[in-house]
């Protein structure tokens, strides 16, 4: 942009009276921009509000894409929500046809006269005549056994704790609990 060139000074011999400096007027434009960054940083929102300037087919089109967006904002989230519903019943569709193929190898498996006898065998113990059968129990691992319990002693033994400051804890114990224990 080009500057424009400052108002000549009045000369001291001059003719034009002086006007006060309150009554000068102020730098518009490029002026007053240069006046604003050579010293303070303020911005007057008159001096840009005013530099706007909007056609009558300038607020048409803004008012066009405004209700534009007011009608399609809903269409689309509606869209949006309807694909993700689409999205999940088709995942659901899918679980089902494995479940389906799944069943279906499990009956052609049942068809079979071997897979039969062995379920007949394994599930319900059933035997051909003739055959004995031999269940083992506690075919356990001796490791994973239960310890055996040490013997029990005859006589009586007294403990060394005093029974008076055992049962206010426990009862304080009890009062502060947040969950009560059921006994079985």
């Amino acid at each position: 942009m080009a500057r424009r060139p400052a108002p000549p000074s009045a000369s001291p011999g001059s003719s034009r009276p002086q006007t006060a400096p309150s009554a000068r007027r102020r730098p518009t434009g490029s002026a007053a921009r240069t006046a604003r960054t050579a010293g303070d940083r303020r911005v007057d929102v008159r001096e840009w509000a005013s530099g706007i300037r909007l056609s009558a087919f300038s607020v048409i089109m803004l008012s066009l894409v405004v209700l534009g967006a007011w009608v399609l904002v809903p269409t689309l989230g509606t869209f949006i929500d309807q694909r993700q519903k689409i999205a999940a019943l088709e995942q659901s569709i899918q679980v089902s046809e494995d479940e389906i193929t799944a069943l279906e190898k499990e009956r052609e498996r049942w068809d079979d006269p071997a897979f039969i006898t062995t379920q007949a065998r394994e599930r319900l113990y059933y035997v051909k005549p003739g055959e004995v059968v031999y269940l083992i129990d506690n075919d356990l691992d001796p490791a994973a056994l239960p310890q055996e319990q040490g013997p029990v002693s005859d006589t009586l033994e007294e403990t060394p704790s005093d029974w008076m400051p055992q049962l206010l804890r426990t009862l304080t114990a009890a009062g502060l609990s947040d969950t009560a224990v059921v006994a079985p």
